[in-house]
């Protein structure tokens, strides 16, 4: 079978290949814990519910607008007014199946082959890749002092006259970590002095802990809207716990806007009427559901970073947002898809190697889910590594020796 080159090196998703991974041991019966989702728990908002309700009611469920139903795009320009304190049009946004496929339409509007995109580390998994299915090239800078926020200087140093865009995710996935004002500001000045597309992944935006908020980098641009080169991706996935509804939308320049419609037109022709409908009443109904996730989130954070905090020789960064913490466990392990791998088999704990995203050595692992589930998964995982810990654990109903060093 003849297959492109382009997609034969496509990356496979780490977390769907664990997931398959720990669905075949829970098909066995086997007590996993999965610590390695980004997956609110939360029921869909009522308001969302009755919205799509009353959309399927209507029997009306046609195509829409390829960018958007008139409904959706005000609520859009709204929210985005509300949150940012920033004012944009209708004609600024396009909604999209999923704030992933924003990023996709964006990646192939403004990339000619071998254009550079300059990707902070660590960095979501389909950064690098959706970079390189449109014939860019990532460029990963990795802070050298061993945090998770690189130097002015080193984003500066990695532009070269190839550079075309620089994307920034805060709060980052897979860290959890919240870009400080300087640094969102010193990009924003760095982009518009050398004309590249700055690209706010704003996913988790509204999921930041400890009373603080997200900087928007809006804030800080000279440019007027129009001539700014500022893309902000958002969507419903996160906020509201409405991962399912695949609901996206992006907020640029009116002619890059139309140029990314026009892409989305030859490949998925519109959203759903039916899920952009549930985003209305999502983004139009109570917002006491994302400040009740956040808060929910923040608890669960503080109950992982104790477990962590007891666990000998593991380094943790404590996240300002998001579902994530992305410890280093480089004193047990320097491969982290090797312990990944271990720790499904041995402890039944599903994480995700750091490696995936730019990190060697460190595991993501999801505080988004039950605080029993932390608290024992982050017992299993002392049982298999530290030689310090009880040799003896129950998982389920059965009892586990360590027999290894």
């Amino acid at each position: 079978m003849s297959i492109s080159l382009l997609a034969r090196n496509v990356g496979q998703s780490p977390t769907l290949k664990l997931n398959e991974k720990a669905q075949l041991l829970r098909d066995k019966g086997e007590a996993v814990i999965h610590l390695g989702g980004g997956e609110p728990k939360i029921k869909t908002p009522i308001d969302a519910i009755l919205a799509a309700s009353a959309k399927l009611q209507s029997g009306e469920v046609r195509y829409t607008p390829t960018d958007g139903t008139p409904q959706l795009k005000k609520a859009v320009v709204r929210y985005t007014e509300d949150v940012y304190g920033h004012v944009v049009d209708p004609w600024n946004v396009l909604v999209s199946p999923g704030a992933k496929t924003a990023l996709y339409s964006i990646f192939l509007s403004i990339l000619n082959p071998q254009d550079e995109v300059i990707v902070p580390a660590p960095y979501w998994v389909s950064y690098p890749e959706m970079i390189k299915m449109v014939y860019g090239v990532p460029v990963v800078v990795t802070p050298e002092d061993g945090r998770f926020q690189p130097s002015l200087k080193e984003m500066e140093e990695a532009c070269t006259r190839y550079t075309k865009a620089v994307i920034l995710n805060s709060p980052n996935n897979p860290s959890g970590f919240v870009y400080d004002e300087a640094f969102v500001a010193g990009v924003v000045e760095l982009c518009e002095r050398r004309g590249l597309w700055l690209i706010m992944d704003d996913i988790y935006h509204k999921l930041i802990f400890d009373g603080r908020t997200a900087v928007s980098a809006w804030k800080h641009a000279k440019l007027e809207a129009e001539r700014s080169k500022i893309v902000v991706i958002n969507g419903i996935s996160k906020l509201y716990g409405m991962t399912g509804f695949r609901i996206g939308w992006c907020i640029g320049p009116k002619a890059l806007i139309e140029v990314a419609t026009n892409v989305q037109a030859q490949t998925t022709s519109c959203p759903s009427a039916l899920l952009q409908a549930a985003a209305v009443g999502a983004l139009n109904g109570m917002q006491s559901v994302t400040d009740n996730l956040r808060l929910t989130l923040q608890n669960n954070r503080d109950v992982m970073m104790n477990e962590l905090g007891a666990f000998s020789g593991v380094r943790v960064i404590k996240p300002g947002g998001t579902f994530y913490c992305l410890p280093d466990f480089r004193a047990y392990m320097n491969d982290s898809v090797a312990l990944s791998n271990l720790l499904l088999e041995r402890a039944l704990v599903v994480t995700v190697p750091g490696k995936e995203f730019g990190m060697e050595g460190h595991l993501r692992i999801s505080y988004c889910t039950s605080v029993k589930d932390i608290t024992e998964g982050i017992e299993r995982i002392k049982w298999a590594l530290d030689p310090n810990a009880p040799r003896e654990i129950y998982v389920g109903d059965r009892r586990l020796v360590r027999d290894w060093k």
